[in-house]
């Protein structure tokens, strides 16, 4: 296994590594809004926050040598599932190739955060 790491993404904010390459896959961490230089929450409305949070995957994945079009699988969590409409409406500009999905409501997120976003994607070669 190989720990994946990169200052475009926000650095962990307990016990865990933003992604892990493992053979021709990488997982990445559950990504909040929180911008990549300062640590600070971005946004407060759902939009801002799912786009930060898919730009921080972005990063996690550019890192790990892929991209979104081999992304396979992610797992959103919302604070509020009434945000689920708005939330896909940034979401689908991420991930056009439809990977499989869970999204869920849960009671809170770290930080304050609406919406956290992780993903497991293939890495070729």
């Amino acid at each position: 296994m190989d720990v994946i790491s990169t200052a475009n993404a926000p650095a962990a904010v307990g016990p865990y590594s933003q992604a892990i390459r493992t053979g021709n896959l990488v997982f990445c961490s559950g990504q909040i809004p929180l911008d990549p230089a300062t640590g600070a929450l971005v946004g407060t409305t759902i939009e801002e926050q799912a786009l930060q949070s898919c730009q921080n995957v972005m990063a996690l994945l550019a890192a790990a040598g892929t991209d979104a079009q081999h992304v396979v699988k992610t797992t959103c969590y919302l604070a509020d599932i009434a945000d689920f409409a708005a939330f896909n409406t940034v979401y689908a500009e991420f991930f056009p190739g439809c990977p499989a999905r869970s999204c869920v409501e849960v009671g809170a997120l770290p930080k304050g955060a609406l919406c956290e976003v992780e993903a497991i994607a293939e890495i070729e070669g």
